[in-house]
């Protein structure tokens, strides 16, 4: 039972929470312009990485690393506010990455919740 709670939790921290954060976001797409200077995919990958890290963390019992995760997400994305538009483009980062990181939170602490305490 244990094993299949958690891997509900690892199964809905992937694509579907990637799909609405997509569509939760895609209402400022269009403010973004036309830059070409990112991977194809790759914003997807990160926040799947990220919040699976975020469930381990958490199903540790290390949340505090979180904030870590955090603090350097935000050191790597500072260095990209150089050009005109660049905040609406962090703005977009920001509201993409606070949602999956919430939703990350609320799916670990759910799982752990139901585990039985140690």
């Amino acid at each position: 039972m244990n094993n299949l709670v958690v891997a509900i939790g690892v199964l809905l921290l992937s694509r579907p929470t990637s799909f609405l954060v997509a569509a939760f976001t895609s209402r400022w797409e269009q403010n973004l312009g036309e830059r070409r200077d990112n991977l194809p995919g790759a914003g997807m990958w990160i926040g799947l990485i990220e919040r699976q890290f975020i469930f381990l963390f958490v199903l540790s019992g290390h949340i505090e690393a979180v904030g870590f995760l955090i603090a350097a997400k935000s050191v790597f994305r500072f260095g990209d506010l150089k050009q005109p538009g660049d905040r609406e483009r962090t703005e977009y980062v920001l509201i993409g990455t606070l949602l999956s990181f919430g939703i990350a939170m609320a799916v670990a602490l759910g799982v752990r919740g139901v585990l039985p305490a140690d």
